[in-house]
């Protein structure tokens, strides 16, 4: 039997067919797997019950929903947001973990604690800015004040007599009152407690004179038991358009909204951080998520990664300078 002749120019289709199955291999290998794969993590750096889990549990269904995988909400609260942070930060590489967390934790805990277990500005990134709640000053019922201008009054007349409270040291509220006491000249002792809850609750029980509290408390003042003086931010919260901010008063520098982003490790992919960013920012804009937001006394608040990282740096140059001249720290 004679031997099959060689035609060269079959082996060259052939040798190209088989390159192009390798190259087409090849290509479908190297496309990153489809994200998510599995459930997301929303690691919340406060406590059940409290704002930022509130707020985190609202948009929980919805963005389930728009990512096609179960969020799933995993509370680890305390030291002001660093328990949290550094949970996502040491267990969260696998581009499925995410951390919502007040932006104090990377504006102010690297100042006011000694030691920390883990670097935020380092060892996370901005994904989202997931709402803005403004902070309001609140006095006790029986202070005979009606006005933020009465207030101030008051307050230089009778000099290192009045006292306020906050959730501790180092929280937005309590330097909300110091930025007050610097940005007005006026002396006022500061009491921490172990939470927002007991300060309010010790304003209305007049055991101390006034505090910073979130819109969550303004039923207090429609039922007359507190007294709505300003808003510490720099513009008049929708949540009660009526109060003044502190500029309007001509008092400057006393901004302290509190801010609630979402980060994640530095290792996750870009990629995984724009769409999470993307698909967070639209159930932010959906009406019925805005409304409730606002019942909370929160505004929703799309923010590009690079914009929400901005609002941060901002906040940092602020507290930081309160926090030095006063020595602020935490044991």
């Amino acid at each position: 039997m004679n031997s099959p002749s060689f035609d060269p120019n079959r082996r060259k289709l052939s040798i190209l067919a088989s390159l192009g199955g390798l190259l087409a291999w090849t290509r479908v290998g190297a496309q990153t797997p489809a994200w998510p794969s599995k459930p997301v993590r929303l690691v919340v750096a406060l406590a059940p019950g409290g704002l930022a889990d509130v707020l985190s549990r609202t948009i929980e269904s919805p963005l389930s929903k728009a990512l096609g995988q179960q969020v799933l909400i995993d509370n680890r609260g305390g030291a002001g947001g660093s328990v949290g942070g550094v949970e996502v930060a040491r267990n969260g590489g696998d581009g499925h973990t995410f951390l919502i967390a007040p932006s104090t934790l990377e504006s102010v805990n690297p100042l006011i604690f000694a030691r920390m277990p883990f670097d935020p500005q380092k060892d996370l990134v901005p994904v989202a800015l997931l709402a803005n709640s403004h902070l309001f000053l609140l006095v006790r019922p029986t202070l005979p004040v009606n006005t933020l201008k009465e207030f101030l009054a008051y307050a230089k007349a009778h000099p290192g007599t009045l006292s306020y409270g906050s959730a501790g040291n180092g929280t937005t509220p309590h330097l909300a009152g110091e930025l007050l006491k610097q940005g007005a000249g006026i002396t006022a002792t500061h009491v921490a407690y172990r939470g927002a809850a007991p300060a309010i609750q010790d304003v209305l029980s007049d055991q101390i004179d006034f505090a910073f509290g979130p819109a969550t408390v303004l039923s207090h003042v429609k039922a007359g038991k507190l007294k709505l003086l300003a808003v510490a931010s720099r513009q008049r919260s929708p949540s009660a358009p009526d109060a003044p901010t502190f500029v309007e008063a001509g008092v400057n520098g006393v901004f302290a909204d509190s801010l609630f982003g979402i980060y994640a490790p530095t290792q996750t992919p870009v990629e995984v951080i724009n769409r999470m960013n993307r698909e967070v920012n639209k159930v932010l804009a959906q009406p019925d998520i805005k409304a409730r937001f606002l019942e909370l006394g929160a505004e929703a608040a799309p923010r590009q990664p690079a914009e929400y990282k901005a609002m941060v740096q901002a906040e940092t140059s602020l507290f930081t300078e309160i926090v030095k001249s006063r020595g602020i720290t935490v044991d």
